[in-house]
């Protein structure tokens, strides 16, 4: 039998659109809504459901949200257009942008005064595993809301950690994860730069430092970036001020040190800088570039 459960994903980026291509493979009907409308559109000739979000809202069964940011995702859900106030009860929210704990638990507490269900879902994985369903999941929220949740889940993760039954604990797992995403992306821009100046040229840094004790995930996904000269952007440099700032803001809250945190983030600073913030993260390679006089591929004659 068809699945009819009706899922909305606002915020079609590299992963929100990659997260609502898999919804649709795994059989839900999928309305898509985005900032850019050639987004939504691309959706819908994909197999997307047609018709404006306003008006399916309250038969929806799920709403991921996958925008930038806190404010943008208290805008999509109580904002002036606000989702929240037009599902129907019982219905789930699956947020998934980095955010503070204490926001999650925020947005919780309003979703239920409403009768909306709220699971706080932060994702890992990148844009090639939102495409193909395969990303990991850090969650938190009631019994009822993973219930609900669950076909959703299934359909865009390989793996749904449940970390507690209340919005906040999933947030701060992901902020941990960003501390190290973060680091990781700013020390293999270093370590890459620091081998061209002893003649170690990217490709060869990439071939070896990927098959010996330094490597990392993000060195493997992002070092081919900058061997390549595509910053097209994955993820985009833009994303780490904000999210190492909210690890940061945590550790303050914890009274916790985080220098190793803190000299990333003014990496990541220096390149928005630099006019460098729509490009991918790997282009913090170019600071480090810039201030040793060395030349990245694809850098040639500029």
């Amino acid at each position: 039998m068809a699945n009819t459960r009706k899922v909305a994903v606002i915020g079609l980026g590299s992963m929100g659109y990659g997260m609502a291509a898999s919804a649709l493979r795994g059989g839900l009907r999928v309305w898509g809504a985005d900032v850019n409308p050639a987004q939504a559109a691309k959706l819908r000739s994909e197999g997307g459901e047609a018709g404006a979000l306003s008006d399916v809202a309250a038969t929806l069964d799920a709403v991921v949200v996958v925008v930038l940011n806190a404010d943008q995702t208290e805008a999509v859900l109580f904002g002036k257009t606000g989702i929240v106030g037009q599902l129907r009860k019982g219905a789930v929210v699956l947020s998934c942008a980095t955010v503070p704990p204490e926001f999650a638990r925020a947005m919780e507490a309003r979703c239920a005064e409403k009768g909306v269900l709220y699971l706080d879902a932060p994702i890992s994985g990148g844009a090639a595993k939102a495409a193909s369903g395969d990303l990991t999941i850090m969650a938190s929220g009631t019994g009822a809301a993973f219930a609900a949740a669950r076909p959703v889940l299934d359909a865009i993760a390989a793996t749904v950690f449940e970390l507690g039954d209340s919005a906040g604990a999933g947030s701060a797992m992901k902020a941990t994860n960003q501390l190290l995403a973060g680091v990781h992306i700013a020390t293999m821009a270093e370590a890459l730069t620091f081998g061209m100046t002893q003649g170690i040229a990217p490709e060869k840094f990439l071939e070896v430092i990927s098959q010996s004790a330094g490597t990392s995930w993000m060195l493997e996904n992002r070092a081919p970036h900058i061997v390549d000269g595509d910053y097209t952007p994955k993820s985009s440099v833009n994303i780490w001020p904000k999210d190492l700032g909210i690890v940061l803001d945590i550790a303050r809250s914890a009274q916790f040190s985080a220098p190793i945190t803190a000299a990333a983030l003014q990496q990541f600073l220096a390149a928005a800088g630099m006019g460098l913030g729509r490009e991918d993260d790997a282009a913090v390679a170019k600071v480090y570039a810039r201030n040793a006089g060395l030349t990245l591929p694809g850098e040639e004659g500029k």
